[in-house]
């Protein structure tokens, strides 16, 4: 049994027990998250919603918040004695996902 859900602007597809990484969503560890947005389940059959399947979610729980490892962006223009090296650390959250409720 799986599940294609959206969140933080992407879509995942998950099934019971999966780990994930998604977007940060400024929880705690441990804490319970639901993912209403369900776009498909397939328990045998799959059903398939127009966006969304009525009555379906997804439950999970927090394991742990942090930030990826660092993307170095470097700016260079020849010539002209310009560069800038700028660095970035995206935020991110690990959801262990429960229970698929279809």
């Amino acid at each position: 049994m799986y599940a294609i859900i959206a969140t933080g602007g992407k879509q995942y597809k998950v099934a019971e027990g999966d780990i994930i990484t998604i977007e940060k969503l400024g929880m705690n560890d441990g804490d319970s998250v639901t993912f209403d947005q369900v776009l498909a389940v397939n328990n045998g059959k799959l059903s398939v919603g127009s966006p969304v399947v009525s009555g379906a979610t997804v439950t999970g729980s927090v394991v742990r918040e942090g930030r990826a490892k660092k993307v170095i962006v470097y700016k260079y223009k020849r010539k002209s004695g310009y560069h800038k090296k700028n660095g970035h650390r995206q935020p991110f959250t690990q959801v262990k996902i429960e229970k698929i409720n279809a």
